[in-house]
């Protein structure tokens, strides 16, 4: 379907998708704290503890519809790929994973601290960000996007402020506490850092836009990512989701309805468009570190004339493979050698479901692995790439 000519179905989507905000229809309804806040580590009755060492290779997973990371061995089946689960805090949704095996997850209460080693919480730092109650469903508020520093000494996590705009929050990972905070657009869905470490980038779903933050003045500017247009405003579901850093050049990578490709100068602001071909409604993206990249698409805005779910596979000279997903999916990570793409199957709207696709690169083969409760992010041990994981 070619968008150019939306705009009268743009308008009819946006009533009809005015309450969902662009892309949930979840009710945000409160949910109860399981995990006390503070520094004391947390794990489930079934999670590994001191006792068990945790395997290279291994995925860990946020589980977006409960409290919980859970622990995944690839290469297992069934029950026995799931090696247990830690207690992080409400709704967890991004992580990003430090080369010290400490996952660092963004849920509704705070950040939390995770050794991948002995799988156990060590802390939950609260936000200074005013965020209201502790709720779940997309539009809960608290941590979305995250991502570590180049050199491991601060996490940046985008805080979103349900009804306003959001914040990008400093974390100081040696004394574990919130070192500053940096207003930015709404609902800022993924958070990526510069290879320098000089600039952090907030994907801004309800914005239209990328907050491009200086990490040595702390200012912020705006960047408008919009290659539809701004039309039915919180209604509208052309908007930005996640971002991949391009290798190369630095360049800003986000997928629009398997349409466009928006590129993005973070020094100019300057945004050029390429053409994409799955024609399906896109969120997670990486970016292989031989520049290939990888898009999930997680199916028809219009089934009656858009295709379903995919994992689009396109190589730096915009060459694309497109290989089709049984049900809507979320992010991709990839394994270590690149050979592996994991894509999640706990979308942020409704007909999420609890598993991941394993997807052969290479051959395009796909086998689905039962995981976690509405899985979201996901990271590899030892090695890979992620989105909704920094």
């Amino acid at each position: 379907m070619n968008r150019r000519s939306l705009a009268g179905r743009l308008a009819a989507l946006a009533a009809v998708t005015a309450t969902l905000a662009g892309c949930a229809s979840d009710d945000g309804a409160a949910s109860p704290v399981s995990a006390p806040p503070g520094t004391t580590a947390q794990r489930t009755p079934d999670s590994g503890g001191t006792s068990a060492r945790t395997p290279r290779g291994t995925l860990l997973v946020t589980d977006f519809g409960s409290d919980t990371v859970t622990f995944i061995d690839p290469a297992g089946r069934g029950e026995a790929a799931d090696l247990g689960s830690v207690r992080v805090g409400t709704a967890p949704y991004g992580i990003a994973l430090g080369e010290d095996g400490t996952a660092w997850v963004a849920t509704a209460e705070g950040v939390a601290a995770v050794d991948t080693r002995t799988r156990e919480r060590t802390a939950l730092i609260p936000y200074r960000t005013d965020t209201g109650p502790v709720t779940t469903g997309e539009y809960r508020g608290g941590g979305m996007g995250i991502a570590l520093s180049p050199d491991g000494s601060r996490v940046y996590v985008g805080v979103n402020v349900p009804g306003g705009k959001g914040t990008l929050e400093v974390v100081d990972t040696v004394r574990r506490e919130v070192t500053r905070v940096v207003p930015v657009g709404r609902r800022p869905f993924d958070v990526d850092v510069s290879r320098d470490g000089r600039r952090v980038y907030a994907t801004n779903h309800d914005s239209f836009d990328v907050s491009v933050v200086d990490t040595g003045d702390w200012t912020a500017r705006r960047i408008e990512v919009a290659p539809y247009g701004t039309e039915g405003g919180l209604g509208s579901w052309l908007k930005p989701h996640y971002t991949a850093v391009r290798p190369s050049d630095g360049a800003l990578l986000l997928p629009f309805e398997g349409e466009r490709l928006a590129v993005v100068d973070p020094g100019t602001g300057r945004v050029r468009i390429e053409e994409m071909t799955a024609n399906t409604h896109q969120h997670g993206v990486t970016a292989g570190s031989d520049g290939t990249l990888y898009v999930v698409g997680t199916g028809p805005i219009d089934p009656s004339e858009d295709d379903g779910p995919s994992l689009t596979v396109r190589s730096p000279d915009g060459d694309e493979r497109v290989v089709p997903l049984d049900g809507p999916h979320e992010t991709v990570a990839l394994s270590a050698d690149g050979r592996t793409a994991y894509v999640s199957g706990g979308f942020t709207r409704d007909g999420y479901w609890n598993g991941l696709s394993v997807v052969d690169v290479a051959t395009g083969r796909v086998t689905r692995l039962p995981v976690g409760e509405r899985p979201l992010a996901v990271a590899v041990l030892g090695g890979g790439r992620a989105t909704g994981a920094g």
